[in-house]
């Protein structure tokens, strides 16, 4: 109260404080109550294909709504495969990117930021756009000059979409993370002899080791619920990959392309695919925290 009121700021009043305190928890539950909400619904309406096909669900790649046969992994693997190849892709240009853009000069830098920030803004219809038109060819010519015969489409192609999709979106969180990173850190690296590439893997990774994964699974929950981008590139078919140039479909596609025709079973199983989507995606969450509580104490955190 007296820094408040030496600073010249307004006394608050006696009900404010729990006023803001009860508006913050109730924010934090609506977040937490929207989270359940969510999987309640899914489980809800995925009833019927639960009933009907068991966890033989997760196992069967059969996909016919004629004969309402429905399978989920397809789907899974797809997203999986399609996922995985983007992040290994896109993690070290992200962070070589990210370690040039904060060393650069101040007017390069901030050219190069601003392209970053543009990048990932760009609407994922035109990466999908993009991916049709012009990667597709060129994956077709590259592959046909190795002997490979291939319309383009395939797990690769989407891959290379999803890296080009979540690359602004790591690089530029894992930019302001290293910002962040305390001056005397680096000179104090530099000073015992380190190389550019020590300091950054011992001293800024170490450091900011939250923010960078951070980056990392903002990243991966964009690529692990695209749709569009995807839907154009990765040739929709509900079989599971065998070879990079196979066609492939994920959960987040499948249910765009099929979605609007669905009834009875086959919207079931689709309610079925999102669920899955969804604890994929809050399994990944509660992975990564877990890594960050148990690698703390190494890390001198409390």
């Amino acid at each position: 109260m007296e820094i408040c009121h030496a600073a010249g700021m307004k006394r608050p009043s006696a009900w404010s404080d729990p006023v803001f305190r009860w508006l913050c928890l109730g924010c934090a539950a609506l977040c937490g109550l929207l989270m359940v909400g969510f999987f309640v619904q899914l489980a809800i309406a995925s009833g019927d294909a639960w009933r009907t096909f068991g966890l033989g669900f997760f196992s069967s790649a059969e996909w016919d709504p004629v004969a309402e046969r429905f399978g989920a992994l397809p789907a899974i693997v797809g997203t999986l495969l399609t996922t995985a190849i983007a992040l290994v892709i896109a993690l070290p240009l992200a962070f070589v990117s990210a370690l040039f853009i904060v060393d650069a000069p101040p007017w390069l830098s901030r050219l190069l930021g601003q392209a970053v920030d543009l990048l990932a803004a760009i609407p994922s219809i035109i990466y999908g756009m993009w991916g049709l038109f012009v990667l597709t060819p060129i994956m077709q010519r590259i592959m046909a000059s190795f002997g490979i015969e291939t319309n383009g489409f395939g797990l690769l192609t989407s891959a290379l979409i999803l890296t080009l999709m979540i690359l602004p979106y790591i690089c530029a969180v894992m930019r302001d993370v290293l910002r962040m990173t305390p001056p005397m850190l680096r000179e104090a690296a530099f000073g015992i002899g380190c190389t550019r590439w020590e300091t950054a893997r011992d001293i800024l990774m170490r450091y900011g080791i939250r923010g960078l994964l951070g980056g990392v699974f903002i990243g991966l929950g964009r690529a692990l619920g695209e749709t569009m981008a995807v839907l154009f590139v990765a040739g929709n078919v509900m079989r599971v990959p065998h070879a990079l140039t196979d066609g492939c479909t994920t959960i987040a596609a499948t249910l765009a392309n099929n979605f609007a025709e669905a009834d009875g079973l086959q919207r079931s199983a689709l309610f079925a695919l999102g669920l899955i989507l969804l604890v994929m995606a809050f399994l990944i969450q509660l992975l990564a925290q877990y890594y960050l509580r148990m690698t703390g104490a190494k890390r001198g955190e409390r």
